[in-house]
């Protein structure tokens, strides 16, 4: 295993994490006499499997359900100086509701400290002001800090990066959890920021959100060969520095095993890395053509111009890897979410405005007069069962 300086915590971070969010029994609090045997078997071999490999950060929260019950079993079993432990509690305007749920967080852990506590969902500015303000959640986070229950603490987000970056400045925070990869990397300013304060940097579901990697089109696979499109996407996120580790959602032992192989490219990216780099964007330009490939982004409106709060970038950018690499199956998952995933996921599908009524607003667009037709032809070709986010299940 490789590992990385995770920015001023001065932690030996692995190049992946084994996040805490797919091998749990239910995604809600059961009694722990409600979990089946088989499924904290699998756990427990999960987590096995990960310390074996030096995957020896472990990444749950709150939120994941049985997940914190369930590694408070196996957890205290193994020795302690070999695990960096990390849950997420997310943030909340009482902040005694936060303490609540962080004892509770503790309580189901069984450890007598954490090494990284995450402020989950900082994902509105109203959050973060209840996670800022005097009396707000993160002074009860440093209590537990100076009790010595926590020893770092960081925050986990799906904001818009403007929202990361004013967070990032407030240089509270010794981590963060963001979502960048090769199809998304609009949060490169907030890694930037993050570096200039010496912040550690965990990228968020690189192989779920990054794509539905697990199962990719085939012109995906054709296009990231001779590499698998996980082991090409990792390896572009390791590539660069400034990124420290990678979440590995596993569901069972076997999840690590193509992730793996990627160690063995880290020496010779600047050889294997271009090629594939270069195949994929020629692909983008020749189904998408060169000056919507290069400008699609550019004089966009912000999520709150549009009426209907119709997620107008989110829905090009979905019908952009459906056309340019197959993932008709991702954006099409990814788009019927829209409207079903509060902050987490944000805005809504075509369906919440009148294309007259959109139209006012994509004039500042070079793509203006597109646009429409652009936007309907993405209905159409994702538009289908309403999507939810898998803590909803």
């Amino acid at each position: 295993m490789d590992y990385r300086r995770f920015g001023r915590t001065e932690l030996a971070m692995p190049v992946f994490s084994c996040g805490g969010m797919r091998y749990q029994y239910k995604w809600k609090d059961v009694p722990q006499a409600e979990v089946s045997e088989d499924s904290q078997q699998n756990l427990e071999a999960t987590i096995r499997r990960a310390v074996d490999l030096g995957i020896n950060h472990i990444e749950t929260a709150r939120g994941y359900g049985t997940s914190e019950m369930q590694l408070g079993r196996i957890l205290p079993r193994i020795p302690r100086e070999k695990l960096i432990v990390q849950t997420k509690v997310s943030p909340t305007e009482n902040a005694e509701e936060f303490r609540a749920d962080l004892e509770r967080s503790l309580a189901y852990l069984q450890l007598e400290q954490v090494d990284l506590l995450g402020m989950h969902g900082i994902n509105t500015p109203e959050i973060l002001e209840w996670t800022l303000r005097p009396g707000g959640c993160l002074d009860v986070a440093r209590e537990f800090q100076r009790q010595g229950r926590v020893r770092f603490i960081g925050f986990s987000t799906h904001a818009p990066t403007e929202v990361i970056v004013q967070a990032i400045a407030s240089d509270q925070f010794d981590y963060v959890n963001l979502h960048w990869y090769y199809i998304n990397q609009i949060n490169w300013a907030a890694i930037e920021a993050a570096t200039q304060h010496d912040m550690g940097v965990f990228i968020i579901s690189p192989t779920d959100k990054g794509g539905h990697l697990y199962s990719p089109p085939q012109k995906l696979v054709d296009l990231c060969a001779p590499l698998s499109p996980i082991v090409f996407n990792n390896l572009f996120c390791l590539s660069h520095p400034q990124v420290h580790t990678l979440s590995i959602g596993a569901a069972h032992p076997g999840d690590f095993d193509e992730h793996i192989k990627t160690l063995a490219f880290l020496d010779r990216v600047k050889d294997v890395l271009p090629p594939i780099l270069d195949r994929l964007e020629q692909e983008a330009i020749r189904t998408l053509g060169e000056d919507w490939y290069r400008t699609w982004e550019v004089g966009l409106p912000r999520l709150e111009e549009v009426p209907g709060q119709v997620s107008v970038r989110s829905i090009l950018w979905l019908r952009n890897l459906a056309i340019a690499f197959g993932m008709v199956d991702y954006a099409r998952a990814r788009y019927n979410m829209l409207g079903n995933a509060g902050h987490w996921f944000p805005g809504n599908k075509l369906t919440h405005a009148t294309m007259p009524e959109l139209q006012a607003c994509l004039s500042r667009s070079p793509h203006a007069e597109k646009l429409p037709a652009f936007l309907q032809e993405a209905h159409e070709l994702l538009g289908g069962a309403e999507g939810r986010r898998l803590m909803q299940s």
